[in-house]
């Protein structure tokens, strides 16, 4: 059998969110049907070519950008690598000020130049490989992307300064997107967006995510859809029905609501009030008492004092989210917010805040864990960790939320098992297979 011969080896290294990951993954298939070799996140010095695939969403994922970009620049000048190239959200943003202040990158390349990238490689963009990726996830679950951009007008969000207005691909290619996940042996995926519930309004003329949910879920080889990064404004109701009534779409949904005081909502344009959240919230656990619902707040938006905190608190503590994700706010150049706003919370207070939140939530998160002690969940077991397998429930998504560790001698990777809990603590359950 004739071995394969490439001509290149190029490490992809992704930085921020799943839906960067997605475009790295896609690079890389392209890469690759050009005969060169390519590999993610890789320390190996083989790779003579690297490309950094930037987060500019907020400070700390910028700083990390920056830090990345520095070190491989280092090693290039220390004839470790040959060429470091730039592309992402921070290199789409800043890219005249990154070629100013680091003009030792060979290239820089916004969000949308991916036939660029290609074409600096000296390789040939393939058509016929739009919708197809190199997975890097477990071959048994992956993220799909159903749209590009936002549309939305929050205050304090870069991402349509970076990522362009709302662009929802196709039912007919989402469809084939994941069927050809299903032929790698993916089990489970994740849809993601910017926004969810605004799919299909730019090019249908109307929500179609309902439907778009249909014909996913008729795909048999899928066990798993799970539904990330729904905004709450508009919110198309008639999904509940389907997550409701189809099998293989998990009882969870990501939703993240940023704040509940009407004051901080207003400044951040949110397009709702407090009223429209908690009767939504609560139609939502009515329709599907056992959902699993999942929201980011933020901490120390101009104008949250102490009571608009207060209140953020209180919410927290009566609605019991099943998991919660927190940031601080710091400002973004160029936003609504930036332009209107002093940002004169100091930081000291909004960490505070955001360690007494998430205290807050440990204690919910724990006692909502301790509740699910003798009862059995089909699991889905991601890796083997020590002498822990490393599994997942319905209600879990992979990287941010709950484990289930299993000690058992011997399961396959990408199962599914029925795992009976016996011991939990904060943010982790501990079972054996029955």
């Amino acid at each position: 059998m004739k071995t394969k011969s490439f001509k290149d080896t190029i490490n992809i290294v992704t930085l921020g969110c799943s839906k960067n990951l997605v475009d790295s993954e896609v690079l890389m298939r392209q890469i690759n049907a050009n005969n060169i070799h390519v590999v993610h996140d890789s320390n190996s010095l083989k790779a003579k070519t690297v490309i950094i695939n930037t987060c500019g969403f907020i400070k700390d994922a910028k700083e990390e950008s920056i830090d990345t970009i520095l070190n491989f620049i280092k090693a290039k000048e220390a004839g470790k690598i040959n060429k470091v190239y730039v592309m992402g959200c921070l290199s789409e943003r800043y890219k005249k000020e990154l070629k100013k202040e680091i003009p030792e990158v060979d290239q820089y390349f916004g969000t949308n130049d991916l036939e660029k990238i290609i074409q600096s490689l000296g390789a040939d963009f393939k058509n016929e490989l739009i919708g197809e990726r190199l997975i890097t996830t477990p071959k048994h679950y992956a993220y799909l992307k159903i749209s590009e951009g936002c549309d939305r007008t929050c205050s304090f969000c870069a991402i349509p300064l970076m990522r362009g207005k709302y662009q929802s691909k196709t039912i007919e290619q989402i469809i084939l997107e994941a069927d050809n996940l299903t032929k790698k042996g993916v089990k489970e995926i994740m849809l993601i967006a910017q926004d969810l519930t605004y799919y299909g309004i730019d090019i249908y003329k109307k929500n179609k995510l309902y439907d778009l949910l249909n014909h996913l879920a008729d795909i048999k080889k899928l066990e798993w859809i799970r539904l990330h990064y729904a905004y709450p404004a508009n919110f198309p109701f008639e999904i509940l029905k389907v997550i409701r009534e189809r099998n293989n779409i998990c009882n969870y949904l990501d939703m993240p609501i940023q704040h509940i005081s009407e004051e901080v909502l207003k400044k951040m344009r949110r397009g709702h009030t407090r009223e429209y959240i908690e009767n939504l919230l609560n139609k939502i656990k009515n329709e599907i008492p056992e959902i699993a619902l999942r929201t980011s707040l933020m901490v120390g938006y101009p104008g949250e004092g102490e009571k608009e905190y207060e209140e953020l608190k209180e919410f927290v503590t009566q609605f019991q989210f099943d998991r919660l994700g927190l940031f601080t706010y710091s400002e973004e150049e160029d936003t609504f917010s930036a332009k209107n706003f002093q940002d004169i919370i100091p930081e000291n207070i909004k960490q505070a805040r955001f360690e007494e939140i998430m205290k807050l939530q440990a204690g919910i998160s724990s006692e909502k864990n301790r509740q699910k002690i003798g009862k059995i969940f089909k699991t889905i077991v991601d890796c083997k960790e020590g002498e822990y397998y490393i599994g997942r429930t319905e209600f879990d998504s992979p990287e941010v939320d709950n484990e289930v560790l299993i000690n058992a001698s011997k399961l396959k990777i990408g199962e599914f098992y029925p795992v009976k809990i016996t011991k939990t603590d904060e943010y982790d359950l501990y079972g054996s297979v029955v």
